[in-house]
């Protein structure tokens, strides 16, 4: 079995990073840490070593000091559960789910999981099914229906919903076979520009400026890490646009979030003038969706030679769902993962990993693929695309191998975090939220900003740091 060592070093080298700096890692525990038969542990502890080696290797090439990167692989684990298991003024967090969100069976037997924690995704659904907003309704409703027949018609009303295939069903996929093709963590040059190196500063992503469009948990959790590093990062939304409180205070630590509506000429032209002073604009929608209001990636290069995009998708850029909208359940209900985990586990009916593997590991990868981007500007020159997509990300947990005994692992005691766990102030209360996993010797790891309410900030950026 591929060793987390392994695990990491395949990573590194995707990101086309010098092979010498794996020597600065150290990486502890085992697995199993979360009840799985995937290997989760493997995936957190990669993925963030990942990360926070790549913040190393930037600081060291703009003058500071090789430093050491440890991560253990609990406590990386656990982050993957961020999320789930902060505190808010010593309760629980909001509630993430909405109520008829998860999985039924349908008159055929087969099963489905809807993702309604969007409205406009919500309506999609009980729009079709004509029934009441009560999870009982909605899955007397789904007996009428086949569940082949019911995913492709809420996708084509701009709903979101998946049906539980196997392993074998999604690799025979015409989906399935384009994202092989595609590369877990893609670069593209996509303009020319000089060489921009960073100048010396006291942390690694000191001064970088970071542009976050993304929502959820994936495209915001790599945000949160380069803020974690240092860099300003100023997240845009919409003021129409929904979002989920429980993962604004925990995906918005560090950052500043400012409301355009890019529906308006006004709005749009603001968000030029803040990309004419970016480095890093990280973007989660679909495939040609921010396209419509002028900032494909290519735009993007003309607005600002020398700027390095991360795009996110669910379903990648190539192949027939290109398009379709999705969301870590959402993929791994539709790539044979939920139906994998309930054969090892000897339950009936879809069961998802432990934590939103898909989503975090993703993020960790678009953080990842951001400071490569910097790293290659900085020597190579030139403007930058990086592509990362959560069912690509669930191909790669699916070819990590599978572990005998994952499910003997009791989980994780929520009493038992204190030694995690960190209290800040916010703009919603007292926190009491995850530390990160990487441990940087001579930059340690911490967020300067608090969470804030979206759009609690101005539109503009601050003034960048002395060096």
């Amino acid at each position: 079995m591929i060793t987390p060592a392994a695990v990491l070093a395949e990573i590194w080298q995707l990101a086309g990073l010098p092979p010498a700096a794996l020597d600065q890692v150290r990486l502890t525990g085992a697995e199993p840490v979360l009840p799985s038969s995937f290997r989760v542990g493997a995936a957190a502890q990669g993925t963030i070593a990942a990360a926070g080696l790549a913040a190393a290797e930037l600081w060291r090439r703009r003058g500071g000091r090789a430093q050491a990167v440890g991560v253990d692989m609990r406590h990386a684990a656990i982050e993957f559960l961020s999320e789930h298991v902060f505190k808010l003024d010593g309760g629980p967090p909001p509630r993430i789910f909405d109520k008829i969100w998860g999985t039924y069976r349908c008159g055929d037997g087969r099963w489905v999981r809807l993702h309604t924690n969007f409205p406009h995704h919500r309506e999609a659904v009980l729009a079709l099914l004509a029934c009441d907003y009560e999870r009982a309704a909605v899955a007397a409703a789904l007996q009428g229906w086949q569940a082949p027949a019911f995913e492709a018609a809420v996708v084509e009303r701009g709903g979101v919903v998946s049906m539980m295939r196997t392993t074998e069903e999604w690799q025979a996929h015409p989906h399935c076979q384009a994202l092989d093709r595609l590369p877990l963590l893609g670069f593209e040059e996509i303009g020319a520009a000089p060489a921009e190196p960073l100048a010396p500063a006291a942390r690694p992503l000191g001064g970088v400026r970071v542009l976050d469009l993304t929502r959820v948990i994936a495209g915001p959790v790599c945000g949160r890490t380069l803020a974690a590093h240092g860099a300003d990062v100023l997240r845009i939304t919409g003021p129409h646009l929904t979002d989920n409180a429980a993962l604004v205070m925990d995906g918005g630590r560090g950052k500043l979030s400012a409301h355009l509506d890019l529906r308006q000429e006004a709005e749009r032209a603001r968000l030029g003038r803040l990309v004419g002073e970016a480095d890093v604009f990280v973007q989660g929608y679909r495939p040609g969706a921010i396209a419509q209001w002028g900032f494909a990636p290519e735009d993007l290069a003309k607005l600002r030679p020398g700027i390095v995009c991360v795009s996110l998708s669910a379903f990648g850029h190539a192949g027939p769902w290109s398009g379709r909208r999705g969301f870590d359940s959402i993929v791994q209900t539709a790539s044979g993962i939920n139906h994998a985990e309930a054969e090892a586990a000897g339950v009936d009916g879809p069961k998802p990993l432990p934590c939103q593997a898909l989503d975090h590991a993703s993020g960790y990868l678009m953080a990842l693929g951001a400071m490569a981007g910097l790293m290659r500007r900085g020597e190579r020159g030139g403007s930058w695309h990086v592509r990362v997509a959560l069912a690509r990300t669930g191909r790669w947990l699916q070819g990590l191998g599978r572990l005998e005994h994952g499910f003997d692992c009791p989980g994780i005691d929520e009493q038992d975090l204190s030694d995690l766990l960190y209290d800040t102030d916010s703009g919603f209360g007292r926190l009491s939220v995850m530390r990160h996993a990487a441990r940087l010797s001579e930059t340690p790891v911490h967020w300067a900003r608090p969470a804030v309410p979206m759009g609690a900030h101005a539109a503009e950026w601050p003034e960048r740091a002395a060096a």
